[in-house]
């Protein structure tokens, strides 16, 4: 797939086929293409820990649920992996490194047909003691905060393609 059509065609992916499983290949792949994201500086503070323990997926989930208050059916989708993706809080430039390692994870997952979302929600919650004891489960650092996590699995079903605004650029020449 070239860069122009997956930049183009990648959608936010929200059901996951269950009985089809992510190769370990195709999840190296994704570490890759974040570790060879930009970052503030080069200084790489960042750190990957992919989950495919649909055990520790549920019990974080189940976390974030309770933490956020959100509804008893919220699962992150039930994801078939879960890249999650954490920074030194001291890092003036974490969130933005972050964001930019998670879009290459999105941008290769979709190369490799697996569908992705980011899961936001751990932002402001990763020292609640339930949280970050499940977080070091899962081999985030100690003391990192996690501001984004990929949900990866294969699509159950296409993501239909979002309208896109055209009124959001100005042109000064």
């Amino acid at each position: 797939m070239e860069v122009r059509e997956a930049l183009l065609t990648r959608r936010s992916v929200r059901a996951f086929d269950p009985d089809k499983k992510i190769p370990r290949e195709a999840l190296e792949r994704m570490v890759e293409a974040a570790r060879y994201a930009p970052s503030g500086m080069n200084r790489q503070l960042w750190h990957f820990a992919v989950v495919q323990s649909p055990a520790l997926i549920r019990k974080l989930a189940a976390a974030v649920r309770q933490a956020l208050g959100r509804d008893e059916g919220y699962d992150f989708y039930a994801p078939n992996a879960l890249i999650l993706v954490s920074n030194d809080p001291d890092n003036p430039h974490g969130v933005e490194d972050n964001a930019c390692a998670l879009q290459n994870i999105f941008l290769m997952a979709h190369a490799d047909g697996i569908g992705s979302v980011w899961i936001n929600q751990f932002k402001g919650i990763c020292d609640l003691p339930e949280v970050r004891a499940l977080l070091n489960e899962a081999g985030v650092p100690e003391g990192h905060q996690v501001t984004g996590a990929a949900a990866l699995g294969y699509p159950a079903k296409p993501a239909e393609p979002k309208e896109k605004k055209e009124d959001v650029v100005s042109w000064v020449l």
